[in-house]
C-alpha cells in the first residue's frame, strides 16, 4: 500500500521535508509525543514499509533485547582477538585509553539515530537521513558506500569461516570449496524476512563467540608459552609494552582497524527501523557499546599478557594447533551470525528500495519472494566474488576502515544533528551555550574523520604495497593463518 499525504504527515508532522516547519524539541519526541506510525482504516501503517497486516511479514517485532543483541553481533567477532596486537603497537595503558575514546566517540555519534529517526520516520536507511539532510547526492553516495560496507564485512566473514573449516578438517578440501559452502549457508540463513527472527542467530553467534574466545584465552593462559613463542628449552621474552612507541604509520593502520570494528553503526538505522518500540533503542545501544568495551578490554588485555609479542595471526591459532581445531569449531556459528546479519541488512536495503510504496513490500507476493531472494543472491554472490578474488583480506580491511569508517561512524551524524538543531534554530536558539557546545562537538568530529580518511588511507596504502600476495584469486592453498 501506498502511503498517502496526509498519512505521511501524519507520520511525521514536524519533518520540514514535508511541511516546511522546524523540528520539535527530542524531549517531546522522547517522552512519546510523536508517534513513528499512523493509523489508517483501522491498519497500521508504518512510514517505510507501508501497510502492514497479517499477510506478511512483521517488519516492527524486534524487541529491546532482539536489538542489543543484533547490534552487539553486527559489532564482535572474531576482530576482539585483533586487540591484544592493538597493545602491542600503542602499549597496554594508551591502547586502553584509545579502545575507550574510540568506542565513547562512536557511541556519541550513534545515539543521535533515535532522535533523528523519530523525527523522520520515513528514514529507513543511512542513505535516506542523507537525503534529508543532503538532497540526493548525498543519499545516492551513503547507499553506495553502505552496501559496499556490508558487503565487504560480509566478505571477512566468508574468509573467517573458511579458515575455520580449514583448521578443523586439516586443509581437507580446497579453500575455494570452503568458501563457497560458507557463501551458500550464509544465504539459506540470511534468507529469513526479520530482524525479529534473524535475532536468535545473534544470540547463538554471541555465545559461540565469547565461548570460542574464553576457551583460546585460557588455553594459552595454562600453557608454559604461546604456540608462536620459541618451544623449550629455549627462553622466550614477550615484549610486554606499558607504553608503545609506533610509528605514525603504524598507529593509523591499528586505528583503522578499530574502526572497522565498528563499520555496523549505518546498520542501526535499519535496527530502529524494525523496532516494536524505538524509544528503547538508546538503552539497547548503550548496554551494547559497553559490553563491548569490557570484553574488548579483558580478553585483549589477557591475550597480550599471556602471549605478547607472539600473538598468533589469528589469535585463535595461538594455543596450539590441538586448541586452534577446538577454538575454531566453538567459532564457526559466531562467524556464520555475522554473515548472516550483513548480507540479510544489505539485502533488504536492496529491498526496500526496489519495493518502496508497493503493497508487496509487506506482502508474502511472488513479487515479494522474488525481489527478497533477488537481492539476497546479489549481495552474496559480491560478497563470495569479493572473499574469493583479493589477497591479503587483512590490508584490504584496513584500507576499508579507513575508507569507510567516518562515513558509517561519525561524518552523516554531524550533519543530522546540524539539520535538526542548528539549520532551522532561531538566533536565539543558537545562542544557547548547551547548542554551541554540541556544534563544536561535531564539528570536532568531522575533523577526526577528515583526519581518519587521509592519514588513515594512507597508511593503509602503504601497508599493501609493502605486503606480498600469499595466495591468488580463487585459490586453493590453506588459509588458516591468513584468514
Amino acid at each position: 500500500m501506498t502511503i498517502t499525504a496526509d498519512q505521511e504527515k501524519a507520520a511525521h508532522p514536524y519533518n520540514p521535508s514535508v511541511d516546511g516547519s522546524a523540528p520539535k524539541a527530542e524531549k517531546d519526541y522522547l517522552d512519546g509525543n510523536v508517534d513513528v506510525v499512523a493509523a489508517g482504516d483501522g491498519q497500521i501503517v508504518d512510514a517505510v514499509f507501508g501497510e502492514l497486516s497479517g499477510d506478511g511479514p512483521d517488519y516492527r517485532g524486534l524487541t529491546g533485547i532482539g536489538a542489543f543483541i543484533v547490534m552487539t553481533k553486527a559489532n564482535i567477532g572474531l576482530g576482539v582477538l585483533s586487540i591484544p596486537f592493538l597493545f602491542q603497537i600503542f602499549g597496554i595503558v594508551p591502547g586502553i585509553i584509545l579502545l575507550i575514546v574510540v568506542q565513547v566517540l562512536v557511541m556519541y555519534s550513534a545515539q543521535e539515530i533515535l532522535p533523528f529517526k523519530l523525527r523522520h520516520p520515513e528514514v529507513y536507511d543511512i542513505s535516506d537521513a542523507g537525503y534529508v539532510f543532503g538532497g540526493r547526492i548525498a543519499r545516492e553516495y551513503l547507499y553506495i558506500w553502505f552496501i559496499i560496507d556490508m558487503t565487504t564485512t560480509g566478505s571477512g566473514a566468508i574468509v573467517s569461516l573458511s579458515a575455520c573449516l580449514n583448521a578443523i578438517s586439516s586443509h581437507g578440501a580446497c579453500t575455494a570449496v570452503f568458501i563457497a559452502v560458507a557463501a551458500i549457508a550464509g544465504m539459506a540463513l540470511a534468507s529469513i524476512q526479520t530482524l525479529s527472527k534473524v535475532s536468535w542467530i545473534g544470540w547463538v553467534g554471541l555465545i559461540s563467540l565469547v565461548a570460542s574466545v574464553l576457551t583460546v584465552t585460557i588455553a594459552t593462559g595454562v600453557q608454559d608459552r604461546p604456540a608462536d613463542a620459541p618451544q623449550a628449552p629455549l627462553p622466550w621474552d614477550k615484549d610486554f609494552q606499558v607504553v608503545g612507541h609506533p610509528t605514525f604509520q603504524k598507529a593509523m593502520s591499528s586505528i583503522n582497524q578499530i574502526l572497522f570494528a565498528y563499520s555496523a553503526t549505518p546498520s542501526y538505522f535499519n535496527i530502529v527501523s524494525e523496532m516494536a518500540d524505538p524509544r528503547t533503542y538508546r538503552r539497547s545501544l548503550y548496554i551494547s557499546m559497553t559490553g563491548l568495551t569490557v570484553i574488548y578490554i579483558i580478553i585483549g588485555s589477557l591475550m597480550y599478557w599471556f602471549c605478547g609479542q607472539y600473538v598468533a595471526t589469528p589469535a585463535l591459532a595461538s594455543a596450539g594447533a590441538l586448541m586452534t581445531k577446538v577454538s575454531y569449531g566453538i567459532a564457526i556459528p559466531a562467524l556464520l551470525a555475522t554473515l548472516v546479519i550483513y548480507v540479510h541488512l544489505a539485502s533488504k536495503t536492496l529491498m526496500v528500495r526496489l519495493l518502496s510504496g508497493s503493497r508487496h513490500l509487506t506482502n508474502n507476493s511472488m513479487i515479494h519472494w522474488a525481489s527478497w531472494l533477488g537481492c539476497l543472491a546479489f549481495i552474496t554472490i559480491f560478497a563470495y566474488i569479493v572473499a574469493s578474488a583479493v589477497p591479503n583480506f587483512g590490508n584490504i580491511i584496513s584500507l576499508m576502515g579507513a575508507l569507510l569508517s567516518p562515513n558509517n561512524c561519525f561524518i552523516p551524524y554531524a550533519f543530522m544533528w546540524w539539520h535538526d538543531n542548528w539549520r532551522y534554530a532561531s538566533p536565539e536558539e543558537r545562542a544557547q551555550p548547551k547548542r554551541i557546545i554540541k556544534l563544536c562537538t561535531h564539528i570536532g568530529l568531522l575533523g577526526v574523520a577528515f583526519l581518519i580518511t587521509g592519514a588513515g588511507t594512507w597508511a593503509a596504502v602503504v601497508d599493501v604495497i609493502n605486503s606480498s600476495a600469499k595466495a591468488g584469486p580463487w585459490s586453493c592453498a590453506d588459509n588458516q593463518r591468513d584468514g
